[in-house]
């Protein structure tokens, strides 16, 4: 099976990589077109029998007039930068060095000039990407991606003008960015208030897809609040044709408003298949009113790593359904540890906000502030607890997280795991200062991904300090457990289904 990937609606136009792309244009209401189906005559019906009721009648919306009343206020945008690639040192770099194997010859190597070894050099790149004037002084906004490491960004105009932009400012996190041009009394779109966008509603996009201006996609939104790998946004997801050169356009309504921000496709072969992601205009607003008084973004921050609920996590914390954000690992000192939040708990809301996927829950710290003091219901121990905190600055520096003690024999559990306590020399070795080292796993737990030298740190959210423990654990639990481990630096959940 192939698989996936997610990438930015991006369009490399130059010697190596893309700096960005995109495309898009903004829209007005426009009026509906009547396709009503024909209704053939029926017999009257029998007495007591049900009666058919006719579909409603189906409006469209009128695209032409939305792309030409907002298409003057969407720009193309040229950027020009410089990357950086590895350089062989020329001819020499390919032949075998008759002196490699002498013990002194990399010694002496590091000591040689630039010339005599390889190095990396900067290739020049471009890009072509979208954008829309959201002010009539020349606020432009795009995607991040589509300005990243730019030297010059020029904008063009659909009567053909053009302007060397000045980047405010950009977020990487959130995929914003904010240019701005030395013009007025510019043509704008208007951006949509509130959060009213439902799920079927029609969308429109106008962009540059392969750099062909001016070209006008519609479909319906197929989600929202959709959570993808970065988990800082929570994206509109759509049907609309979205291909490289939209990245940074807008996405409208059918009154003209601007909802979104074109910025990701999913795809296999870089092109559209029907998959296409756009950034909230709520959420966009927000990072510019930032970059606009500020110059710079901050995030806010819980200080948790977190991880899906399947079922058989939903098994083993007793929950009725697999919903919510599994807490996998604490930040010392950050937010999440001064509120009380420990390793196994289960987020169900923040802020009376349902957290449905785990990746709802960083989509929306991310987009509060530092500072901001939150109410957190989490799922522990089979009961519903209230805690409170305050958010952190995600650009704070992160700490390691606290372990327990532990001291006993290996032994063998019906989970197929060998287990036996950490010596002296490996906690200092690894910097885990408790848990028992899975020296073998079988059956169950091997099935489910539980590797020999792996920490087992705590099982169903309970922290173990002892072989007893474990077990204890297990033989409470119903049908599956749910154990953290350590493997290297990261701290997972690994539902384990029992026999």
């Amino acid at each position: 099976m192939s698989v996936s990937t997610l990438k930015r609606a991006a369009l490399a136009v130059a010697v190596l990589g893309v700096i960005g792309v995109g495309g898009a244009v903004a829209v007005q209401q426009g009026t509906a077109v009547a396709a009503a189906p024909a209704v053939a005559q029926a017999a009257a019906p029998q007495p007591g029998t049900p009666v058919a009721v006719p579909a409603p009648t189906i409006a469209l919306p009128d695209f032409s007039v939305i792309a030409a009343h907002n298409g003057p206020a969407v720009v193309n945008i040229s950027v020009t930068g410089s990357t950086k690639t590895a350089y062989d040192g020329g001819e020499q770099a390919g032949r075998a060095d008759p002196f490699a194997d002498d013990p002194f010859y990399e010694f002496f190597r590091r000591f040689q000039g630039p010339q005599q070894r390889g190095g990396q050099r900067s290739v020049p790149t471009h890009g072509l990407g979208s954008g829309f004037i959201i002010s009539a002084d020349g606020i432009i906004l795009t995607n991040a991606h589509v300005v990243r490491d730019a030297s010059e960004v020029v904008v063009k105009l659909t009567d053909r003008r053009e302007f060397r932009a000045k980047v405010l400012g950009s977020d990487p996190k959130s995929d914003v960015a904010v240019l701005k041009i030395d013009a007025k009394n510019l043509p704008v779109v208007p951006l949509a208030k509130g959060n009213d966008l439902k799920v079927g509603e029609w969308v429109l996009a106008i962009g540059s897809p392969y750099g062909l201006d001016n070209t006008v996609t519609a479909g319906v939104v197929s989600a929202k609040g959709r959570s993808l790998p970065d988990g800082n946004v929570p994206f509109i997801q759509t049907d609309v044709a979205v291909n490289p050169g939209n990245s940074g356009g807008p996405l409208f309504n059918t009154r003209g408003e601007v909802v979104g921000i074109n910025s990701q496709i999913y795809s296999q072969t870089g092109g559209y298949q029907g998959l296409s992601f756009a950034i909230p205009i709520d959420v966009a607003g927000k990072i510019k009113d930032q970059i606009v008084s500020t110059g710079k973004v901050t995030h806010a921050k819980l200080g948790v790593t977190v991880q899906e609920i399947n079922q058989g996590f939903a098994d083993s914390f007793n929950l009725a359904t697999p919903e919510g954000a599994l807490v996998s690992n604490i930040e010392k000192g950050g937010p999440g540890d001064k509120a009380g939040l420990k390793p196994g708990d289960v987020i169900r809301t923040l802020n009376g906000a349902k957290i449905v996927s785990s990746g709802d829950l960083p989509a929306m710290v991310s987009l509060a502030t530092p500072g901001d003091k939150v109410t957190i219901e989490v799922w522990r121990q089979g009961k519903l607890e209230t805690l409170k905190a305050t958010l952190g600055n995600a650009s704070d520096k992160v700490a390691a997280a606290d372990g327990e003690r532990t001291d006993q024999a290996s032994a063998k559990l019906k989970l197929g795991l060998s287990l036996r306590p950490l010596e002296s020399i490996e906690k200092r070795q690894s910097g885990i200062p408790n848990g028992l080292l899975i020296e073998d796993a079988r059956g169950a737990a091997a099935n489910a991904g539980v590797q020999p030298g792996d920490v087992l740190l705590s099982v169903n959210g309970r922290p173990v300090n002892t072989i007893e423990q474990v077990r204890d654990v297990v033989d409470k639990s119903g049908k599956s457990v749910a154990l953290l481990i350590q493997r290297g630096d990261d701290k997972i959940f690994i539902p384990v289904r029992l026999g």
